[in-house]
């Protein structure tokens, strides 16, 4: 470089992409890190290039070295399991395929849309509905946000946007910015909701410029987070919700019943307590989608309803979570009466 030549100031990566470059990527790295035996039976990498293994350090700081059974562990460890073909388990488990328009846009209930934002993720968990979502051709881009605004424009029957993926929180927030500015120019619109699991994975992603770009929007807002186990709840996610309480932002949560992870009354009500000391009102309980590759998490639907019977004689009525499937082509989620 010559002596006159002008150095460029270096653009800031925010904290919360930082955190996810250290994110474990190989699975040797994450037996490594756990102190598991490195003959853990898992898939190869080759085996799961379609849907490879991601988990943040601080999400696997949250499992129990040595311990192959922890409940966040088996939410991410690739199973040689998920390699058997499963009858009545499909790639499109919940028909969004049938509902997509051009740019991202999913339109299966009245009064409400949904946009695929991104395909990415800051965690894969192995039981993910989408986990063979074609993403690359099927997705909400920056460069096709208008025609997508415009559909959104020129129906007026839509009250509700819905941002999901991937977790749309792993687009930048000047992306996101721009994304719910033209939301915001819709008069029809009324309400933005999020789904998001990287808000609990990575909680330094809830930072000012994120606030600042939420609170400016004039839509009534709600945040749907994704949490399965007590475990996964520790101190760094309380502030990152407290921050989100303070912009007062309701916040729910879904989670997924899962076989050997939180399919026991002593779980899932610990669950609903840890949650509303966080300031996160349990909200759905799904039964499994089936997504092929998944089925070894499935619980069986009189268990689950057995599960929801107990944990309800235990809890008020507000921490006890809708038990609910999605099937397609069905105006709702199917709620399952225990």
């Amino acid at each position: 470089m010559g002596m006159n030549a002008v150095l460029q100031p270096q653009r800031r990566i925010p904290e919360w992409q930082a955190v996810l470059t250290g994110s474990f990527t190989r699975p040797a790295q994450l037996l490594a890190y756990l102190q598991l035996p490195p003959d853990l039976p898992g898939l190869k990498l080759a085996e799961v290039r379609d849907f490879p293994l991601r988990v943040p350090l601080g999400f696997a700081g949250r499992m129990e070295k040595g311990n192959p059974e922890d409940p966040l562990f088996r939410q991410v460890w690739p199973s040689p399991r998920e390699a058997e073909k499963s009858p009545h388990f499909a790639t499109d488990a919940v028909g969004d395929l049938d509902k997509l328009r051009p740019g991202g846009l999913i339109h299966k209930y009245h009064g409400r849309a949904l946009v695929i934002a991104t395909g990415a993720c800051a965690i894969n968990c192995r039981y993910c509905f989408r986990r063979h979502f074609p993403y690359a051709e099927a997705k909400a881009s920056r460069k096709h946000w208008q025609p997508l605004l415009d559909e959104l424009a020129a129906d007026q029957s839509i009250e509700e946007v819905i941002l999901s993926g991937g977790d749309p929180l792993s687009l930048a927030d000047d992306k996101l910015a721009e994304l719910v500015m033209g939301l915001d120019g819709i008069p029809h619109l009324k309400r933005l909701r999020l789904h998001t699991r990287q808000a609990i994975v990575v909680p330094e992603r809830i930072n000012d410029e994120l606030l600042d770009w939420l609170t400016d929007s004039r839509l009534q807002k709600v945040i749907v987070v994704h949490v399965n186990h007590p475990n996964e709840l520790d101190t760094s996610v309380g502030l990152a919700m407290e921050r989100l309480k303070r912009a007062g932002i309701p916040l729910l949560n879904q989670s997924v019943l899962l076989k050997g992870i939180n399919d026991t009354p002593s779980v899932l009500k610990s669950l609903s307590e840890r949650l509303f000391e966080f300031g996160i009102l349990p909200y759905y309980l799904h039964q499994l989608d089936r997504v092929q590759g998944a089925a070894h998490y499935e619980v069986d639907e009189a268990v689950a309803k057995a599960l929801v019977r107990d944990i309800s004689g235990q809890l008020p009525g507000y921490l006890v979570p809708r038990l609910v499937r999605e099937v397609a082509g069905q105006p709702s989620k199917t709620w399952i009466h225990w």
